[in-house]
């Protein structure tokens, strides 16, 4: 993954072009550019974007979900910003149309994502399963998913007393999810759905 070394602050993140439709995520001031993964990635995370949005439509609750569009500012210590931008985010449907009318990211002084999700490439595991974890946590954000097409695995992480609890699942496992009691897909079928 490399890396453009001009540290920014938040405000000038925000403000960010290099004249391409590259998305990049803020870490202590650096802009870290996004890849595009695998075609599994995305599938993966269009999958469970629409199974969310499917189970939220189904129980009417005021919550969307949404694929890479919404940004999370982190508290991670430090001089510089970060903000994050997971791979799918649950979030109340207010909290949401706040967000048309400014920049797609969610305030450390502002409620958290009901749960977000990442899946893992080789370039970001690391990042995903330390760094993001912490981050995630320290954010109060009750409910977070590795979908790890490496290992061949998904892990719910659920926030008890400001820790992580983690369960991981694998191959026919049906997936618990404290966000979605009622929504059970297996681990196989998460990695290997296809359009």
């Amino acid at each position: 993954m490399t890396t453009i070394t001009n540290r920014l602050t938040f405000a000038e993140y925000l403000k960010y072009t290099d004249g391409t439709d590259r998305r990049y995520e803020l870490v202590n001031g650096e802009l870290i550019p996004m890849s595009l993964g695998i075609g599994q990635h995305g599938e993966i995370a269009d999958f469970l974007n629409n199974e969310f949005r499917d189970e939220i439509k189904r129980t009417s609750q005021p919550w969307v979900s949404k694929q890479m569009v919404v940004g999370v500012r982190s508290p991670k210590g430090g001089r510089w910003d970060t903000c994050r931008i997971p791979d799918v985010m649950v979030l109340p449907l207010e909290q949401w149309r706040t967000l048309q009318t400014r920049e797609a990211v969610v305030e450390l002084n502002e409620a958290p994502p009901l749960l977000v999700v990442e899946v893992v490439s080789e370039s970001t595991k690391t990042v995903d399963y330390r760094a993001k974890r912490t981050e995630y946590s320290v954010l109060d954000i009750p409910e977070y998913w590795i979908v790890d097409p490496l290992l061949e695995k998904v892990t719910v992480f659920t926030l008890m007393e400001g820790w992580y609890e983690p369960i991981e699942f694998q191959g026919v496992e049906l997936i618990q999810s404290p966000t979605f009691p009622n929504l059970h897909p297996s681990v196989e079928q998460i990695l290997r759905q296809q359009i």
